[in-house]
């Protein structure tokens, strides 16, 4: 029953996480993964198949939204150092 509890919870918080501001789902997202995912496996979530499916959806949707930021910060890195550059710092 506590895993089921714990799957639920993390299930209810990645739902959550998926509403916020784009600077505050990145580092929810990375909380997340390490609170629930860091020292388990996905294999250990009890869910019904919604809720899998669910899950399923929202990994995936984060998964991307990590590499679309991933993306803008690094070119954002690139125009920094092509401004410090140009500046001579």
């Amino acid at each position: 029953m506590e895993r089921r509890n714990k799957s639920l919870r993390a299930l209810s918080e990645l739902n959550y996480i998926d509403s916020l501001d784009s600077y505050e789902k990145a580092d929810a997202i990375v909380k997340w993964y390490e609170e629930y995912l860091g020292n388990s496996k996905i294999e250990e979530f009890d869910l019904e198949f919604q809720d899998l499916k669910r899950l399923e959806e929202l990994m995936f949707k984060n998964i991307n939204f990590l590499k679309e930021q991933k993306e803008i910060a690094s070119s954002e890195l690139i125009n920094i150092k092509k401004m410090r550059r140009f500046l001579k710092i």
